[in-house]
């Protein structure tokens, strides 16, 4: 293979919209990969089974962001399809991406028969894809050679969320390329508040909420427990979609806070995601990752994700005596953004009616059911039935596990002396090309959101 004397980066995914983490650093011999997501939504199956825009033999390390699917979920396609390299997360990453990876693995498997088609991926790739997985903890560095390391920071997004900060040496200069994985929400509950490392030369950044912010804390709890009461009071349904990986966990917690201070009144409430419940054991058995707040809360013996009437539905049958429980209740259910999942069905049965209430917490992707309720259809397809949208729809996005628009900028201005050039990636367009220009406007930093499969040289 030929040698890359400068180093380069190519995007291979992530770019032009919000899914599909791909990025590739080379430099010299060394060729080291960011993340490899799926391409999600039902339109993108195309892309999920593509090849690679490069040979996944040549790849000589993995490095793991984060467990969400987009940025995980094509890992074992590019163990199946040769890559034999070692791939590295913290140890938190690396225990839920075995529970996403088995869980996408079930969904894969019964969609693909579903339309006679070979899975992404099979059983076995996903056993090889952990042969190859080591784990790292913050602030450890990974050295490649000589003149290129890595180091591993807190992203403050999900449980285990990393940054990854190369050190490159080149000809007496020294150079510092940041990969920011998702940033976690400045309001965030749980993680901790992030600080930017500064003295970066070349920054690449997500952009899902480039063009907007959050509410302030003070005003989404005000809101989330004005929501919660209305919901009650009208003696419907609370449905919560959730995704599984930090918002059932955020939105658990605060739930624990409002029965426990006697905000709301005791009422049942269901975690109805065998995903969310497996991952949720995994929040349990963590103390020393979360905010000083939470950890407080735990020293104290606040078991801050249980509450009294609060009932985990794993198996199916469970899941469908839901709606025989008699109102009000509270519904938390996958997917977060109505793709799939047990989530599904309760709107099938829930949206026609009017006492219901659908709290949507986070980021809904064109194309998702989420998305079309969000927009205020009146009508959705869900599997062959028509379904009527009577339900309130309500929306917190200061609930999201992403960095806003404001914040995104501070977070490149730290670096303001020595940057040369922001990359924007994974957003919508619309989003994306907002923060390239704000960054470029306000700070007077080059940024750019750059095109999918073309190389950028750096130095």
């Amino acid at each position: 293979m030929q040698e890359t004397n400068s180093p380069r980066l190519t995007f291979h995914g992530g770019v032009g919209e919000v899914t599909g983490a791909n990025f590739l650093l080379e430099y010299r011999h060394l060729r080291v990969l960011i993340d490899c997501g799926l391409f999600q939504g039902a339109e993108n199956e195309r892309q999920n089974r593509a090849p690679f825009g490069y040979d996944p033999a040549s790849i000589d390390c993995l490095l793991v962001t984060h467990a969400h699917l987009d940025h995980i979920g094509r890992i074992p396609k590019l163990v199946r399809e040769g890559f034999r390299g070692v791939i590295y997360s913290t140890a938190e990453t690396k225990k839920i991406s075995e529970i996403m990876l088995a869980d996408a693995l079930h969904l894969l498997v019964t969609g693909a028969e579903k339309v006679g088609v070979y899975p992404l991926y099979g059983e076995s790739d996903v056993a090889k894809t952990f042969a190859l997985w080591k784990t790292v903890s913050y602030g450890a560095k990974i050295s490649f050679s000589k003149d290129l390391e890595v180091a591993v920071r807190d992203a403050g997004h999900v449980l285990g969320s990393s940054m990854f900060e190369f050190v490159v040496g080149r000809r007496g200069e020294t150079m510092r390329v940041l990969f920011t994985g998702d940033l976690g929400n400045t309001n965030s509950t749980l993680q901790n508040k992030i600080a930017p490392p500064g003295g970066i030369h070349y920054l690449v950044i997500e952009s899902v909420y480039g063009d907007r912010n959050h509410e302030s804390r003070e005003e989404r709890e005000e809101k989330f427990l004005t929501v919660v009461r209305e919901a009650i009071e009208r003696g419907g349904t609370l449905l919560i979609p959730a995704f599984s990986l930090e918002r059932t966990q955020t939105i658990l917690h605060k739930l624990n806070h409002l029965v426990e201070e006697k905000q709301i009144p005791s009422i049942p409430v269901f975690l109805d995601s065998p995903l969310a419940i497996k991952i949720t054991r995994i929040y349990e058995s963590i103390s020393s990752l979360y905010s000083a707040e939470i950890r407080q809360e735990m020293a104290a013996g606040d078991d801050v994700f249980r509450f009294p009437k609060l009932k985990e539905t794993a198996r199916v049958a469970e899941s469908q005596n839901i709606i025989s429980v008699p109102n009000p209740k509270i519904i938390i259910a996958g997917s977060g953004m109505s793709t799939g999942g047990r989530v599904v069905e309760h709107e099938k049965h829930l949206l026609p009616d009017p006492k219901t209430t659908v709290l949507l917490l986070g980021y809904q992707a064109p194309g998702t059911l989420g998305r079309r309720i969000q927009d205020g259809v009146r009508e959705v397809k869900i599997d062959d039935a028509i379904v009527r949208v009577r339900a309130r729809v309500e929306i917190i996005e200061g609930y999201s596990a992403h960095m806003d628009s404001e914040h995104l900028i501070e977070f490149a201005e730290s670096s303001k002396g020595t940057l040369r050039k922001v990359f924007v990636v994974m957003g919508e367009p619309k989003s994306s090309f907002f923060l390239a220009q704000r960054v470029r406007d306000y700070s007077g930093i080059s940024a750019t959101v750059p095109e999918r499969g073309r190389s950028y040289p750096l130095f």
